[in-house]
């Protein structure tokens, strides 16, 4: 799966590079992907549903989020990581 992702991650920044030069493109001001990614095996319906639901509500959070590179640090103080988010949605495994 990590192969997969990284050639995934690569195609599509090349691709990006090449709208920026060729096209207009707005720049990306720091990196284009997250430097790790998380993967699970989705066992059963209701984690599915509390999947689904952690990713509607996810962009509401970016303003906070410590990659965005426009947040504030007034913005994240006394919030967890999103990492602890995440673990909580998997019993605790943090990514």
């Amino acid at each position: 799966m990590g192969d997969v992702v990284s050639a995934f991650k690569s195609l599509t920044t090349h691709r990006y590079v090449i709208g920026v030069r060729d096209h207009g493109w707005s720049r990306f001001r720091r990196r284009l992907w997250q430097r790790n990614y998380y993967e699970h095996i989705i066992r059963n319906h209701e984690e599915l549903m509390q999947i689904r639901q952690y990713i509607a509500d996810n962009p509401a959070q970016w303003m906070a989020d410590r990659e965005n590179p426009d947040r504030s640090v007034s913005d994240t103080a006394g919030k967890p990581d999103e990492r602890d988010d995440i673990a909580r949605l998997f019993g605790g495994v943090r990514p």
